[in-house]
Order: C-alpha cells, then structure tokens, then sequence
C-alpha cells in the first residue's frame, strides 16, 4: 500500500484513544464550523465534513447537536485556528494544529510541553517546506465499484491516487482540491465515511524503536492539551 494508507494507520486519532479526550477536539471543531457558516450541513460543507468524522469516531448524535447549538450561543467565545512549530529529540520536527479561545494559553501551553522534554519551539513558517499538506477521504467499497473508472472520473477534481484496503477506499489529493473532490463523491453517490486535510513528511526520517517510546510520550502529552487539534512529524 502507499504512504497515505501508512499514513493513516499511524493518525494520532489512534493515540488519543480516551473518548473524554477526543469528542471535546471533535466538538470544537463542529462548532467552529458551524460558527463559520450555516448551522445547516447541507448547506455548509466543512460543517458536513466535521460532522462525518466526529460519526466516524463513534460521537453521540446528542454531542454532535449541542455542538452544533454552541455557535449560535450569545457566550460562546471566539475560536482562533493558530499552528505552532517545533522540534524535540533525535531529528524530529513538529507541525502542531491549535484550536483556541485564549493564545496566550496555548502558546504557554505548547512551549511548556516542549521544553521539559527537550525540545523547543521553532519561527512559524521553519517547518512548512517539510510537510505536503493532503486531503484524504475514505468510503467503503462497494461490488459494483471499479477502481480505475472512479480515478478517471475523479481525476479532473483534483484526485492524485486511489488505493483500496480491506473495503475501504481512501483518496488522496492535494489539500486545494478538498472541497472539488468531496462535491464529485456526493454528486456520485458515494457516502463519505471519513475526510481530512493532513500534513505528510516529504522527507521522513526513522529512529529507533526506544527513541520513538520516547517521542510519543511528548506526542501524548502535546495531544492530551485540550487546545491541540492535530500533531504532525517527520517521522516515517
């Protein structure tokens, strides 16, 4: 299989584990997109997406609405989308996703994490050469699914590779051609089961297996911040 699939395995969403952990990011993230836009999904695509993988990750309709109900809520306060870069340890670099209400807590937050584990804070923008940033969606496989008829039919969306694991279909495309790709699905037919923009390494490095117990336990912790949406590395 190709790097996104690995990719995917590798998803922090696997790390987070703890549900009391993962709905609140996912929440946020819903609110926020309903914030933006309508609160009515059909007519607001990134809510739509937010919506699909919060379902993806087994979040409750009741949870799903009263995020919802949030961004319309006269106290809710303002979210500001900010990413941080850093390196830790043994050659591997950070691209760290926020989600906030208070910067100054998060900046605090992040660079705390950092520094009690050796690592260190870096000047936005260091780090963006390192990553290319991806859209990748999945659906399920159907019997009457031809794979290189759909990647000719999606390749004027923006659709770079298609591959297929164990019934799931994932595409990967540039992060431009997000919204381009998940119209053609829809306009298909085809039920999105998951949907993300993610930042892959270029260049990935390998380290050793004691040194990448090490490097995800910072992982964790940086995760484990309410504010963190997303952590990326270098990493292979």
């Amino acid at each position: 299989m190709g790097r996104a699939f690995e990719y995917r395995k590798a998803s922090k969403l696997k790390r987070w584990g703890a549900m009391s952990k993962l709905f609140p990011k996912l929440g946020k993230i819903i609110t926020m997109a309903a914030k933006e836009g309508s609160s009515d999904p059909d007519m607001n695509s990134k809510l739509r997406t937010a919506i699909i993988n919060a379902k993806a990750e087994n979040m409750p309709k009741d949870n799903i609405e009263a995020a919802i109900k949030r961004a319309s809520a006269k106290d809710t306060a303002s979210m500001l989308e900010v990413n941080f870069e850093g390196k830790v340890p043994h050659g591997v670099q950070l691209f760290i996703e926020c989600m906030t209400d208070n910067n100054t807590r998060t900046v605090a937050n992040v660079k705390n994490i950092l520094t009690k584990n050796g690592g260190e804070m870096l000047t936005n923008g260091s780090l963006e050469f390192m990553f290319d940033r991806k859209a990748l969606i999945e659906f399920n496989m159907k019997d009457d699914m031809n794979l290189e008829e759909l990647e000719l039919e999606l390749i004027d969306a923006g659709l770079e590779e298609i591959e297929e694991e164990e019934g799931v279909v994932l595409l990967t495309a540039d992060y431009a051609s997000f919204g381009a790709l998940t119209l053609a699905l829809e306009e298909m037919g085809i039920e999105i089961t998951k949907a993300n923009l993610e930042r892959m390494p270029n260049a990935p490095i390998s380290i050793s297996d004691e040194y990448q117990v090490e490097i995800g336990k910072i992982l964790e912790k940086l995760e484990d911040d309410e504010d963190v949406q997303k952590v990326f590395t270098n990493l292979s």
